[in-house]
């Protein structure tokens, strides 16, 4: 997901006959993608509403949704129904 939105957002400073990775000096400090182009894209990608309008939102979102889709894979946990378990008590 974050690679389809960067590659939707970046901010062309290149020639058609360079790489658009040409234009990022690393360590730089302006950006090299706008943040409006991913939100629209975001937007049209799940919903309007859970599109992101500032960067740091957005990253957060894109480092926790793993995370969370792991560990509760990790415990053994149906979705969000903590009562129950894939496997139940008699490991079936």
């Amino acid at each position: 997901m974050h690679g389809s939105l960067v590659t939707s957002s970046l901010i062309r400073e290149t020639t058609e006959n360079e790489s658009a990775n040409e234009g990022y000096r690393f360590g730089q400090e302006e950006e090299t993608y706008n943040i409006v182009a991913a939100h629209g894209y975001f937007g049209r990608l799940i919903f309007q509403y859970a599109s992101f309008n500032n960067s740091r939102s957005l990253h957060f979102f894109l480092a926790a949704w793993p995370v969370v889709g792991i560990s509760t894979m990790a415990f053994n946990l149906n979705g969000f129904n903590f009562n129950q378990s894939v496997v139940d008590s008699q490991g079936r």
